[in-house]
């Protein structure tokens, strides 16, 4: 199944990017992909209270509209994070705005928040498969004068229908939403969020951006402590471009993932983990595609990883490869299992 899902890879990677991407969506919605199969009892750990497999999960922009969960169940993961989602529909940015820079095994994407809306995406929410750990990463419209009231509209829909929900404040492509990361804005998006919440006890999560400095990270750790959300995701793509990108795409507007960003977003990650003193659980994300860096994560503070630009390059087999990369990894640094990594603070949490 291997071979089979490594010529589909090669096949699509022909394609252009977002056509490739429409074509892989299509065939997991339709089950064409071969089930992973149970996972190894080490790899199970706990993430804001919500049992996992294991700690590997989908990044949301995959699965914008959560309608390939059957699929996505399958390759593997532990837990799967759709979306962004806004209130309303909307095209996104124009095309061309997806593109791999095959040589720096990264994806540059200026998608502009493209979805159906929370109504579809309620009604594929309910439908989703049993046992599966399913997040909703929310967005605003880009032409709503109130983008608080839009992440409200998306805890109030979705209630009931999602495991966790991810507010989505460092897409650097919506103008003016990485502003939301600033402490005065911040203060009054949280304090709405967390009212529109109330005794809801589905855990709460903030996603930011890995361009910011320890004391800005520092202070989103202290204001998401201080609204009561229950961990932070470290972190979204960048608009830095390093020196050394290769691929002739290097130069696209957008945000930048894939390899180049692990080094960017493991510092995030350590500030965020030196900031929050155990207050709150973090995820990490950000140039992510082997065992080892799920292991460097979870050692760095994270309860579990995410990862969506590696697939472009790994295809469906790359879950599965993590997973054994990983409990090598674990092996080998004499560590029982996941969670004596992540240790019991964070597991209970």
């Amino acid at each position: 199944m291997s071979g089979i899902g490594d010529l589909a890879t090669a096949a699509l990677r022909r394609l252009d990017a977002e056509t490739a991407h429409d074509l892989a969506l299509a065939a997991l919605r339709h089950g064409l992909v071969p089930a992973c199969g149970p996972d190894d009892p080490r790899l199970a750990t706990t993430l804001a209270g919500l049992a996992l497999p294991n700690p590997i999960g989908l990044a949301a922009g995959f699965d914008k509209n959560a309608a390939a969960l059957g699929g996505l169940t399958r390759l593997g993961f532990g837990f799967v994070e759709c979306g962004s989602v806004t209130p309303r529909p909307q095209p996104g940015n124009p095309k061309p705005r997806l593109f791999r820079l095959t040589e720096d095994r990264a994806v540059i994407n200026r998608m502009g928040f493209n979805n159906a809306g929370l109504q579809v995406f309620a009604a594929n929410l309910a439908r989703r498969p049993a046992g599966l750990v399913t997040g909703a990463n929310l967005g605003a419209n880009k032409e709503s004068e109130d983008r608080a009231a839009d992440y409200v509209a998306g805890l109030r829909r979705l209630r009931g229908l999602s495991d966790y929900f991810t507010i989505n404040i460092s897409s650097p492509n919506t103008p003016g939403l990485r502003a939301l990361q600033g402490r005065d804005q911040l203060d009054d998006l949280l304090g709405r969020a967390a009212a529109a919440r109330g005794r809801d006890p589905v855990p709460l999560f903030l996603k930011i951006a890995p361009d910011l400095s320890p004391d800005e990270i520092a202070e989103i750790v202290a204001a998401a402590a201080a609204h009561g959300l229950d961990g932070v995701i470290v972190s979204n793509t960048t608009l830095d471009r390093p020196a050394d990108l290769r691929s002739a795409h290097a130069g696209e507007s957008g945000g930048l993932s894939g390899r180049p960003l692990r080094a960017r977003a493991q510092a995030a990650l350590e500030a965020a983990a030196a900031a929050n003193a155990g207050r709150l659980t973090l995820i990490a994300a950000g140039g992510i595609e082997s065992g080892r860096d799920v292991l460097d994560r979870l050692k760095s503070g994270a309860s579990a990883v995410q990862f969506y630009s590696a697939l472009v390059y790994g295809g469906p087999g790359l879950v599965r490869r993590l997973k054994q990369e990983l409990l090598a990894a674990l092996a080998a640094e004499g560590f029982a299992d996941v969670r004596a990594v992540v240790g019991p603070a964070l597991t209970t949490r």
